[in-house]
């Protein structure tokens, strides 16, 4: 009986996100709501940490542009390796991107976030400013988001820049040194994406 009914518990659980949660499409809002979602998520006692870790899976596959950052972060070498390997690289980008954040995630499940207020710099880019608030453990992290906004109604996040820091392009470089000690080999980096995902 206490198996039927995790069971079904489980279930209901996933169903109340197999359909796609619709966040404001203001910016500001935007960036608050989906936070506060996966803090929530996170802080979560009720829920397992594979639990969890779908939930934020699905929140940035739908909410971040995960395609346009492996690309980014690859950097000219995409210009010239085969379109199978490229879709291999996407494929275990997007692995490694997801494990990454929800690490990330986790380190700030308790803390509290708040937005602070946003810059448009054009019709296709807002910069969203926030902070996490400082606690017992952790002092205050002000983090700016890089949200894409070409089409007006379905915002995505193309960049995190924390304490001053572009998360985006501290990868393309953490690649990029891998690439160069490697004669531009893409197989050692497709390799050290694989180790990383299956730790």
């Amino acid at each position: 009986m206490r198996k039927l009914f995790l069971l079904i518990v489980t279930i209901v659980f996933f169903n109340n996100f197999a359909f796609s949660v619709t966040y404001n499409s203001n910016p500001q809002i935007f960036i608050n709501e989906l936070v506060n979602d996966a803090i929530k998520t996170l802080s979560d006692k009720s829920i397992s940490d594979e639990e969890k870790a779908a939930v934020i899976s699905k929140i940035a596959r739908e909410n971040v542009d995960i395609k346009a950052l492996g690309l980014y972060t690859l950097g000219n070498v995409r210009k010239t390796i085969d379109e199978n390997i490229l879709e291999n690289y996407q494929n275990l980008f997007e692995k490694y991107f997801l494990k990454s954040l929800t690490s990330r995630l986790n380190d700030y499940s308790g803390n509290k976030f708040e937005v602070l207020g946003s810059d448009q710099k054009s019709s296709n880019y807002t910069i969203v400013n926030s902070k996490i608030l400082e606690n017992n453990n952790q002092p205050e992290i002000k983090i700016d988001w890089r949200v894409y906004t070409k089409n007006p109604n379905k915002p995505l996040i193309r960049d995190l820049v924390v304490e001053g820091l572009s998360l985006a392009r501290t990868q393309k470089e953490e690649f990029a040194s891998i690439l160069n000690s490697n004669n531009n080999d893409i197989k050692v980096l497709l390799t050290k994406l694989e180790e990383f995902i299956s730790k």
